[in-house]
């Protein structure tokens, strides 16, 4: 079975247009439903989440460093640590993880 490279190049194309022009074109008003500007609301912070939880537990040479500096990290942002507080913690934990494994 054959398969031409150029029929999946132009599927992908067409379907990152549509989910980029669609809304553009029927959508021409403010959008007043609050269940919607709700979920639109949270999209960008559920994409970045759908990205990032993966990596953090592969980028690691263990996956118990990952899973402790995720832990980590979570604990301190949910205590109000700033971001940056928050990524020199779990890259300290990774670290010292990383040492005694």
């Amino acid at each position: 079975m054959t398969h031409d490279i150029w029929t999946y190049i132009l599927v992908a194309s067409a379907v990152t247009l549509a989910i980029k022009i669609l809304p553009l074109t029927l959508i021409r008003g403010e959008i007043k439903n609050r269940t919607v500007r709700s979920f639109l609301h949270y999209v960008p912070y559920v994409t970045l989440a759908v990205m990032t939880f993966p990596a953090i537990i592969d980028a690691t040479q263990s996956q118990i460093s990952g899973w402790l500096a995720l832990l980590a990290g979570i604990t301190a942002a949910w205590f109000g640590a700033s971001l940056f507080k928050v990524a020199l913690l779990c890259c300290g934990v990774v670290f010292v993880t990383e040492l005694f494994i």
